[in-house]
């Protein structure tokens, strides 16, 4: 398949190359400003604005719900939105330069992984999840400034509120419970860890778990997408817009019910685990203080209680704890619950053989 053939599957129509002149300029703002907001990830700012500046760039004619700026890493080149405004073109490029500083590429020219992004013969894994980590990283670059916004009922506070917002907030809480560095240092590097950092604060599977719904929710803003201009192109209200519609809205309700169901994992899952690893009365300090920030990055809708009952609940096993540690009863207590759980292996072990039946197998499994 041509470029030209991709291109337009996708709805793109070329209309004129951007000259070298602004090509350039484009690659060495952009190139100054990556270095300087990222100062940790070895990039050297001459080399970066030599690859950049080797992008093509063109205006082009999208359709209606399209990205402004789209990165091609077939031919390796960005197609820029007709409507955006000469001045603001370089603001739009910076989303699709990390895609090119990301990608890796097989000896064929087929795309393998980007940042987060897995692309396997099969399924392509953390779409989404990438997607969200660049374009924190553009607005941090862009130094664009927080604002409260309101998507399929929920309300949140969020550094991009035109692109990928559901998808950002959700990243910008694992984020926060990582570290941006190891988030930051994947999508540029594409390596696994951030997804080791997180795992091992949570689990694999829940990171999986996340990974696969922030793939849903962004798919499923496509299919809106989709629909809508399917929408504009029929002139008169009938039986079957009005299904299309129908589709619209249950495709918004899903979406709310993805975010809340994933924001709830993430909450419980970490601070469920961080909970467990609080040794000291330092460490219980620190845990309410960071589950109390948590607040600030979550999206809220009419009647959402998950957190503030999560928060009260563990401020009391915390008041708990704390009296254990302040009292010196804390090793004992910890001792008291080691000897009930290895009780209830023995239970275990000999409902297996009274069902079972010993075998040497069954006496070396651990449980």
């Amino acid at each position: 398949m041509s470029i030209e053939t991709d291109l337009k599957k996708d709805g793109i129509e070329v209309i004129q190359n951007l000259n070298t002149l602004k090509i350039n300029s484009i690659a060495r703002n952009i190139s100054q400003k990556i270095c300087n907001t990222f100062p940790k990830y070895g990039f050297n700012q001459n080399e970066l604005f030599i690859r950049l500046s080797r992008l093509n760039m063109y205006r082009a004619k999208m359709p209606e719900g399209m990205a402004e700026a789209n990165y091609f890493y077939k031919n390796t080149s960005i197609y820029f939105n007709e409507h955006i405004a000469d001045e603001d073109l370089e603001e739009f490029a910076v989303h699709e330069c990390i895609h090119y500083i990301q990608e890796i590429k097989d000896k064929r020219n087929n795309l393998v992984r980007m940042g987060l992004c897995d692309y396997t013969e099969f399924k392509v894994y953390g779409l989404g999840i990438n997607e969200a980590a660049v374009q924190l990283m553009a607005s941090k670059i862009n130094a664009i400034s927080k604002e409260y916004v309101k998507y399929f009922g929920i309300s949140f506070e969020t550094t991009s509120p035109s692109y990928y917002p559901i998808e950002c907030c959700l990243v910008n809480q694992l984020a926060y419970i990582t570290g941006e560095d190891v988030l930051f240092e994947s999508t540029l590097k594409s390596n696994d860890n951030f997804k080791k950092a997180f795992s091992e604060l949570t689990s694999p599977k829940v990171f999986m778990a996340v990974q696969n719904a922030i793939d849903d929710i962004l798919y499923h803003e496509e299919d809106i997408i989709k629909i809508n201009n399917k929408i504009a192109q029929i002139d008169d209200r009938n039986k079957k817009v009005d299904g299309m519609i129908k589709k619209i809205d249950e495709l918004k309700n899903e979406i709310t019910l993805i975010f809340m169901r994933t924001q709830n994992l993430i909450i419980s899952s970490y601070f469920d685990t961080a909970f467990d690893k609080i040794i000291d009365l330092e460490g219980i300090e620190a845990y309410r203080k960071k589950l109390y920030t948590f607040r600030d990055l979550i999206g809220f809708t009419d009647g959402y209680t998950f957190f503030n009952d999560y928060y009260v609940a563990k401020m009391e096993e915390l008041e708990y704890k704390y009296n254990l540690l302040e009292n010196g009863q804390f090793e004992t207590a910890l001792k008291v619950v080691t000897k009930k759980e290895n009780v209830f292996i023995r239970v275990i072990k000999t409902l297996k053989k009274l069902i079972f039946g010993a075998s040497t197998e069954e006496e070396n499994m651990p449980y």
